[in-house]
């Protein structure tokens, strides 16, 4: 007996030194994986609202800016690359092929890359690449070309997994810049602003692409959706050609439908709404303007809207402590940066000479990507505009989405792709 209690104490003793022993590494692994920050697996990111938190980021840049760790050449398109899991994926055109590639975040080296026929001719001059961002999720990559052709592939090994033709399945044309929603994956659907009769936004089944459920008649927008749960209740938030619209994502059920749309036939809403506790500010140029509406169980309610404020051409407006940070005006004409308290609408300050561009907030500071080419990186402060550093980060003609993931910011123009290292 005296033995087996020596024994036990002895295997104790040696299960204790075990856990003092691998705490410490433990305490590294979670440290590590915390200061990495998220992926970046969609338009606007990880939460599709342009807001990430990074610990991992430098304080200040060097001289010369930023360090470029890769680049590489690119063809034409405004789909903005999206990171997960080490990975990249580039959405592009090279000749009369829309080409997906996936590449290793840290060194640009390819991991695969598929293509298909792509027949859109952009009718204003525009390039002829594919609009939309892809989307990221479940290892699955889904696509959707400028002239319509929707896709599933496998992240890993680049597999195409279903493929649908969105304008021959639902007769819809190209509108007047082609097809530009970046899908939205809710559950296990994926939703589109289709724009058919009957079929103006669709569900589809992630695993097999087969349409779970159809809903409107609206025309196609050039704005993607986002998601939201509030007062309980899960909402899938829709501008189309002609509306806002609320949907329940599980079953299609339409919940409210807000006229919403350009004065003049030859425009586009292209900026993703952008939901704040229980309300949602959406906004547009070509006359539009913007508006902040309360979401209730009644459908919506206008708490103040104006073209005066912050009009957004292409681009979607950040939120970050109350306020609204964003591109007012067309981009033709010379955007204006703007910083708007939410709940009024009151402009706080405006700064022009940017000409036009993105941006993402993190860790409460703002993150410019401009037409030019010009990162820049500023307080997101309703007090002033004070930029604490700039860089000319890619030539001019930079219209795609950016996107930062573990410390890298990847951002491409008309011709070249580039990873710079922020931490």
């Amino acid at each position: 007996m005296k033995e087996s209690a020596k024994k036990r104490q002895d295997t104790g003793a040696l299960q204790n030194l075990a856990v003092c022993l691998c705490l410490p590494l433990c305490i590294l692994i979670v440290s590590v994986l915390s200061s990495r920050g998220a992926d970046w697996p969609q338009l606007l990111g990880p939460n599709r609202n342009g807001s990430v938190s990074e610990t991992n980021l430098a304080k200040a840049w060097p001289k010369d800016g930023p360090p470029v760790v890769w680049q590489k050449g690119v063809g034409p398109g405004f789909a903005g690359p999206v990171v997960s899991g080490g990975r990249l994926v580039l959405f592009h055109r090279s000749g009369n092929f829309e080409i997906v590639e996936c590449l290793d975040t840290e060194t640009g080296q390819r991991f695969w890359s598929a293509n298909y026929p792509a027949t859109y001719k952009d009718d204003h001059g525009f390039e002829e690449g594919p609009r939309a961002t892809p989307t990221v999720r479940q290892q699955r990559v889904f696509t959707l070309g400028a002239d319509g052709v929707f896709n599933c592939w496998a992240l890993d090994s680049g597999k195409k997994l279903w493929s649908i033709d969105c304008g021959k399945d639902f007769g819809v044309g190209k509108g007047f810049f082609g097809i530009a929603c970046s899908p939205l994956v809710e559950g296990d659907t994926v939703l589109l602003n289709v724009g058919g009769k009957g079929s103006s936004i669709v569900a589809f089944d992630v695993q097999t692409g087969k349409v779970r459920w159809k809903a409107g008649d609206d025309e196609a927008s050039y704005s993607s959706p986002v998601a939201a749960t509030i007062g309980g209740k899960r909402y899938a938030f829709f501008l189309t050609r002609k509306q806002f619209t609320g949907i329940n994502p599980a079953d299609g059920k339409v919940l409210f439908e807000f006229p919403w749309t350009p004065n003049i036939q030859a425009s586009v809403s292209a900026a993703t709404p952008v939901v704040i506790d229980d309300k949602v500010f959406i906004s547009a140029s070509y006359g539009a303007g913007a508006a902040l509406l309360q979401v209730t169980d009644a459908g919506v309610k206008k708490i103040w809207s104006a073209d005066e404020v912050l009009s957004n051409h292409y681009a979607t407006s950040v939120h970050h402590n109350g306020f609204l940070y964003g591109f007012d005006g067309r981009q033709e004409s010379g955007c204006k940066l703007r910083c708007v308290e939410a709940a009024t609408g009151k402009v706080k300050w405006s700064e022009e000479g940017l000409v036009a561009g993105t941006l993402m907030v993190v860790n409460g500071e703002l993150l410019i990507l401009t037409e030019k080419g010009e990162l820049i990186r500023a307080p997101a402060s309703p007090e002033k505009f004070k930029p604490d550093a700039r860089a000319q980060i890619l030539p001019f003609g930079v219209r795609p989405y950016p996107a930062l993931a573990n410390g890298l910011y990847y951002a491409r123009s008309r011709e070249k792709l580039v990873c710079v290292s922020l931490k």
